[in-house]
């Protein structure tokens, strides 16, 4: 029987460089031997994209934060079911830029919906499934969005007024407290290399994490 594969998530506000760290990381530990799926959420698949596209656009009218927030599990369905679950079934690592905990600072923590309603639909979605690393980026929210300006033009969520974006960072930041064992935090206020030799040291945990893993199923 093959070994279930790691799932990791990257999480974090506007601008804080996961995009570019992602694909540092996916370089090392594909270089390592690790058969990878690289993902993205809202997205990852033909359905999720289309809803992400929905999702990101900046829309004349107002989007009712429960609509927005059944449409991010929605494309969360699709995905676990058509990209993650197979992929981790068959011994694969994921490595997915945004999940569920995403919802919880933007959906709740950003937009102020209750916390149950995610944890119901976090249920609902994706039964026992939940990452077993999650890799979280955070800069202070002047940093990010500097950074995200620079980029050009700003999506939906981007155009936010800074106050929502404190309001994700302090709610990733509960988070990563409650879920220490899984959260890794990042400092992406440091300097590019400081903070790729940051996820090296984190890459060797993982490397480790998963050597037991497969000692374990001998």
């Amino acid at each position: 029987m093959s070994v279930r594969g790691l799932f990791i998530t990257v999480e974090g506000g506007e601008g804080v460089g996961k995009s570019t760290n992602i694909a540092f990381l996916e370089s090392f530990l594909s270089g390592h031997g690790v058969e990878l799926v690289v993902t993205r959420e809202p997205g990852g698949t033909s359905l999720g994209e289309d809803i992400r596209q929905l999702l990101l656009e900046p829309r004349p009218e107002p989007v009712d934060p429960l609509a927005e927030l059944l449409l991010m599990f929605a494309a969360r369905a699709q995905h676990i079911s058509e990209r993650i679950e197979p992929a981790l079934a068959a011994g694969k690592w994921v490595l997915c830029d945004r999940f569920t905990d995403a919802t919880y600072a933007y959906q709740s923590g950003g937009r102020g919906l209750d916390s149950g309603a995610v944890r119901g639909l976090e249920q609902i979605v994706q039964g026992v499934l939940r990452p077993d690393y999650t890799l979280l980026f955070d800069a202070p929210v002047s940093t990010g969005m500097a950074r995200a300006r620079g980029r050009g033009e700003l999506d939906r969520f981007e155009q936010e007024q800074v106050e929502f974006f404190e309001r994700v960072r302090s709610t990733y930041l509960q988070l990563a407290r409650e879920s220490s064992g899984r959260f890794r935090i990042i400092d992406a206020s440091l300097p590019l290399e400081k903070v790729q030799d940051a996820l090296l040291k984190i890459a060797g945990e993982l490397l480790a994490c998963w050597s037991v893993r497969h000692g374990s199923s001998d």
